[in-house]
């Protein structure tokens, strides 16, 4: 762990960079779904169009941005991979010098990864649409209108059918297919193929965007997936058979339908195997999060995408309900967290982090601190929430009016609530909630005399933290450090200073 919280630099300078896979093998027309993205610009008739690209497409950005000015005759600007902190550029047509353009700042913008639609640095260059090159998590967005281009990744789907036959040899196998997006093109040859053999097979299909109106009977829409079963059939009576590389996408779909077995095809590879994740163990491990979560007294609130839909609403849930738990809470936009990051909230005890599907099971065994998932701070505070099995990674599903929605109790009297005890130090711990229409302390309540000047301090959770801390960092120590005269230091730069080699004095 020390690692993470500081470094020489040695790795950076020796890490080896390799060029990245996923660009277009063939015609770039229909790997980027040119007409297609240009028929979007010019049927909406927008005039401002950002074009966002992951690393691994940023090098065809211009061209693909020029190509689409030449069709539409709308303005471009090239979103390179948002991920904290990169820039947008508008691409000038002139071949030479390289595009430049004007830029636009998306340093604010919380985007956790190239996946998600990042309106924000959109809205910088005031534009009116998105179009979403790449891999994607097909989270809804609430403000712009947005296109997704997967780009046609190669599949042999001769190969996919050949490995699919071997690991289901029974031809009554009950199976659902599910995919990457970046294959999601190649899914209905591959269902021609296997469709007549496996008569109780089942292809999902990508779904953009929210789905008007509820799912019919049978019908499971998650993850910007949707299939179709039997209406008296169960989902746990399937097997699920993926096609695209390991990744958080399979993580998420194996530990939320944690009872059906998986298997999958790696497209790169050619490979199909039996996935040998221990969902047991990994649920284990969540689960023991949420035993955290339960001591834990501050919680710090990450905010992790400012584009998915009902962002804000999950934002006031989780504080109202770690309110209620009589917990503290502070809400932080970081960037990207890593250990270093977070590291400088001492006081905090766990975070939650509101971020898209894909991305809300965050490894925190390198941090000082826990990461949870809004679901899992659900199972920590609201008592009326019990582990059924069934693992949500969609912050939405908790909204009221979603589907796993469940309101909080009403708050038991302190002297009538059941004690409880942590499996994890030990110790009694509070287990209620408090009365939601308990007056809040006026903020003037908040300021105390510090000392006999009378100077005004303002209490809080962190301050008072911080004030049990023996070192408190670098003090100014007035009247008690020794006065000397000031001397010239030394003059150059860090590789060569002008007195380098000769004596101090």
């Amino acid at each position: 762990m020390a690692a993470a919280f500081s470094s020489d630099g040695e790795a950076a300078l020796r890490r080896e960079l390799h060029p990245m896979a996923g660009g277009p093998r063939g015609d770039k027309d229909e790997f980027y779904e040119m007409d297609r993205a240009a028929a979007f610009v010019s049927d909406g008739g927008f005039r401002k169009v950002a074009l966002q690209f992951p690393d691994a497409l940023l090098a065809d950005a211009a061209a693909v941005a020029a190509r689409m000015e030449e069709e539409t005759g709308a303005e471009m600007y090239v979103l390179g991979d948002t991920t904290y902190g990169r820039y947008g550029r508008r691409p000038r047509t002139s071949p030479a010098p390289p595009p430049i353009g004007v830029r636009c700042h998306s340093g604010s913008s919380v985007c956790p990864r190239s996946c998600c639609v990042d309106e924000v640095a959109a809205e910088h260059v005031s534009a009116e649409a998105v179009v979403h090159y790449g891999t994607a998590c097909l989270s809804p967005c609430g403000k712009l209108p947005v296109l997704h281009v997967f780009g046609r990744q190669h599949l042999d789907v001769g190969r996919c059918a050949e490995a699919f036959r071997e690991l289901y040899p029974e031809r009554h196998s009950r199976v659902v297919v599910l995919s990457d997006v970046v294959y999601a093109h190649a899914m209905g040859e591959l269902e021609k193929q296997l469709s007549h053999e496996y008569p109780n097979i089942i292809f999902s299909h990508v779904l953009c965007g929210d789905s008007p109106g509820p799912a019919l009977p049978g019908e499971v829409r998650q993850f910007g997936r949707r299939f179709h079963m039997g209406a008296a059939e169960e989902l746990q009576d399937y097997s699920m058979f993926y096609v695209g590389a390991e990744g958080l996408a399979l993580t998420s779909f194996m530990l939320t339908w944690n009872r059906c077995p998986f298997s999958s095809f790696d497209p790169a590879t050619g490979q199909g195997r039996r996935e040998t994740l221990n969902v047991n163990r990994a649920l284990m491990r969540r689960l023991y999060l949420v035993e955290r979560a339960r001591d834990a007294r501050v919680v710090g609130i990450l905010v992790g995408t400012l584009g998915v839909s009902g962002y804000l609403d999950v934002l006031q849930h989780l504080r109202q309900l770690v309110r209620r738990a009589g917990k503290r809470s502070y809400t932080l936009s970081v960037g990207k967290p890593n250990p270093a990051k977070l590291a400088n909230f001492l006081e905090v005890d766990i975070f939650v982090l509101v971020a898209c599907a894909q991305n809300s099971l965050l490894d925190s065994s390198d941090f000082y601190r826990p990461i949870v998932t809004p679901y899992e701070l659900e199972l920590a505070c609201n008592p009326a929430r019990e582990w059924t099995g069934n693992y949500l990674t969609d912050f939405r599903d908790l909204l009221p009016g979603a589907c796993a929605h469940i309101e909080l109790p009403p708050a038991v009297p302190t002297a009538e609530a059941v004690p409880d005890v942590s499996l994890i130090t030990g110790e009694m711990r509070a287990a209620h909630l408090c009365d939601p229409l308990a007056p809040q302390p006026p903020p003037s309540t908040t300021l105390a005399c510090r000392d006999q000047t009378r100077a005004l301090a303002e209490i809080s959770p962190a301050a008072t933290f911080l004030e049990s801390r023996s070192w408190r960092g670098l003090e100014q120590q007035l009247g008690k450090t020794t006065v000397s005269k000031a001397v010239q230091g030394r003059r150059g730069i860090a590789i060569a200073y002008e007195d380098e080699g000769c004596e101090q004095l």
